[in-house]
């Protein structure tokens, strides 16, 4: 196997290949979303531009750091299922890999649904390396000839042999499941873990009957292996640290440079500032509207302001009345209207126009007022609790 070191400070290339999680695609996509959403509490443009979560972190309990899709899948997944880091990433066999303590993490930029990251099937490596091409009869110990397995490696290697037919007609039980796509069964404590553990999606079919060694029960899947003694329950065998020993993998601590120890807390953004200034700008004409607080935004949403002959007019203005509710009636242009129980209203002017919410239509986006700000009931109650009197407002086109 071609394996070539390479330290996670010295390998931009390597991130350069891997980039960010998100797609160009998969980024539009989510842009057509948020502007279809409403409301929605979403991180504004300029605290986006100014805060992103780090690609690469130094995890010091393994000495080693992680970056890019395998940091994505590692936080995923977690800790527990897939251990810390053994080795650095490196090229092996043409292919960016990273060896966990139960993982191989295999980079696919090829793959065309977008799964990036691969667990390698690890599991076929630890097959034991023999001459025997066919059932070692049980029988079989050690003798003077070095090589002639002993009884516990005829056992497991018998344990690879595919089941007989007979056995694959057998019927499944609480205790016993037959895997048609390996040929291979589970029972007892393994099936009760790989099914917990969810079946393929994790630890892969199994590709070995039990077999015992050393008077421990072991079995192997597709990428990984169980262990089981009566004392202390099933255990995963740490195969990803197994394999990286085997193979001669660099796993000395590597130097953390600048790297960010990890921690969750490096990925949650930070929040508006509390005391910040709040500010609603309305978009004529997109018929949108935005609130800030100290500049980042909160709210969004899809707003109908004055229909012509009932312009909502543009400038800067301040909230000077709020009322819960009200019932607004009246004459403008020619024409009568009366409207009862008006939620959440927010003066802005001095000659009747309001913020409000809005429950007798649903076409936000597009002029529908009398001059007033059309919101959705729930976005007009979140805003009417957010701004306080004096809170400025912003019309424009």
């Amino acid at each position: 196997m071609k394996r070539t070191g390479l330290s996670r400070n010295d390998s931009p290339a390597i991130r350069a290949r891997r980039g960010s999680r998100k797609t160009p695609r998969l980024m539009a996509l989510v842009a057509v979303l948020l502007a279809l959403i409403a409301p929605a509490i979403l991180m504004p443009e300029s605290a986006s531009a100014q805060w992103s979560p780090p690609r690469t972190v130094y995890i010091p309990e393994a000495g080693q750091s992680i970056d890019g899709y395998f940091l994505d899948t590692w936080r995923s997944w977690g800790v527990a299922n897939l251990g810390y880091p053994v080795t650095p990433e490196f090229e092996e066999n043409g292919r960016i890999v990273q060896y966990f303590e139960y993982v191989r993490m295999e980079y696919w930029p090829e793959d065309p649904n977008g799964e990036y990251v691969h667990f390698g099937a690890i599991g076929r490596e630890l097959k034991p390396v023999t001459i025997f091409r066919s059932a070692v009869p049980s029988g079989i110990v050690k003798s003077d000839n070095p090589l002639t397995p002993t009884k516990d490696l005829a056992l497991e290697i018998r344990a690879w042999v595919p089941l007989s037919e007979k056995d694959a007609q057998r019927e499944n039980t609480a205790n016993w499941r037959y895997v048609p796509e390996t040929q291979h069964a589970v029972q007892f404590a393994f099936k009760d873990f790989w099914e917990a553990t969810g079946e393929a999606t994790y630890l892969g079919n199994p590709i070995t009957q039990e077999y015992i060694k050393n008077g421990v029960t072991y079995q192997v899947f597709e990428r990984g292996q169980l262990a089981w003694t009566s004392a202390k329950g099933v255990w995963m065998i740490p195969v990803g640290e197994v394999l990286a020993q085997r193979y001669g993998a660099v796993m000395e601590s590597q130097p953390q440079g600048d790297l960010p120890t990890y921690s969750e807390d490096l990925f949650i953004p930070p929040g508006p500032p509390a005391n910040g200034e709040r500010v609603i700008d309305i978009n004529l004409s997109s018929q949108y509207m935005i609130a800030y607080q100290g500049g980042w935004v909160v709210m969004e949403s899809y707003v109908s302001t004055g229909r012509p002959g009932f312009d909502t007019p543009p400038g800067t203005y301040y909230i000077n009345t709020k009322l819960p509710s009200q019932t607004m009636s009246g004459v403008l242009g020619g024409e009568y209207y009366n409207v009862p129980d008006v939620p959440w209203v927010m003066y802005f002017t001095d000659v009747g126009h309001a913020i409000h919410g809005t429950y007798w239509h649903n076409n936000f986006g597009a002029v529908m007022s009398h001059g007033c700000v059309n919101l959705p009931l729930d976005v007009a109650a979140w805003m009417y609790d957010w701004a306080p009197i004096g809170t400025k407002v912003v019309i424009h086109w």
